[in-house]
């Protein structure tokens, strides 16, 4: 696998764990209006029904994201769905490959579709606790320019998409790392204090 194929993989995937209809509305219009060369195994998303669906799934959710509590729903049904979305773009970015290549990569893609998945999510359950709903709106559209911007990204600098992703991904292990020491340590001190 290259850079260029790499950088594809990561940035989608990730991208999809964040708004999975809006990633693939990206891949299927840029398939359909060529906006960047893309190899032949892209045409997977060059469907109309593909594409229909993604656009309209991708309005609902923009409304959904909207909600505060609603928006934890939705996010909670898509806990399945993200990473299974993530895995499966990361193999139609793959082109022919071996079953085990393909093995690995869907399994690269669905976790990194997780990963940024459990974070979209967790960050919109600590917004809803604001009293205000402002912060739950800014997140959902700062989502929607994210992932706008890092399919982007994927089709026209993939090696950037590579290092964006691979920064995040890297940001997001140390701050789950974070959180777990926090979190022992607090049960921890629970427990001596009991």
């Amino acid at each position: 696998m290259d850079l260029v194929t790499l950088g594809r993989t990561l940035g989608f995937s990730f991208a999809a764990g964040v708004n999975l209809y809006a990633t693939v509305a990206i891949l299927g219009l840029a398939a359909r209006y060529g906006w960047v060369d893309l190899p032949p195994q892209f045409r997977a998303f060059d469907n109309s029904i593909v594409i229909g669906i993604a656009i309209v799934m991708y309005v609902v959710e923009f409304f959904a994201d909207k909600i505060p509590y609603f928006d934890s729903v939705w996010d909670l049904v898509h806990t399945a769905i993200r990473p299974v979305g993530g895995a499966l773009i990361a193999v139609a970015t793959l082109g022919e490959a071996s079953p085990a290549v393909e093995g690995l990569v869907a399994l690269l893609g669905g976790t990194v579709a997780a990963g940024s998945h459990l974070t979209k999510t967790s960050t919109r359950a600590v917004a809803n606790a604001s009293p205000e709903p402002f912060s739950n709106w800014f997140l959902s559209l700062g989502e929607d320019l994210f992932v706008v911007g890092l399919g982007f990204l994927a089709l026209r600098h993939p090696v950037v998409a590579l290092v964006v992703a691979a920064t995040l991904i890297a940001l997001i292990v140390v701050f789950a790392a974070a959180i777990i020491r926090t979190v022992r340590r607090w049960f921890s001190r629970r427990a001596l204090d009991s």
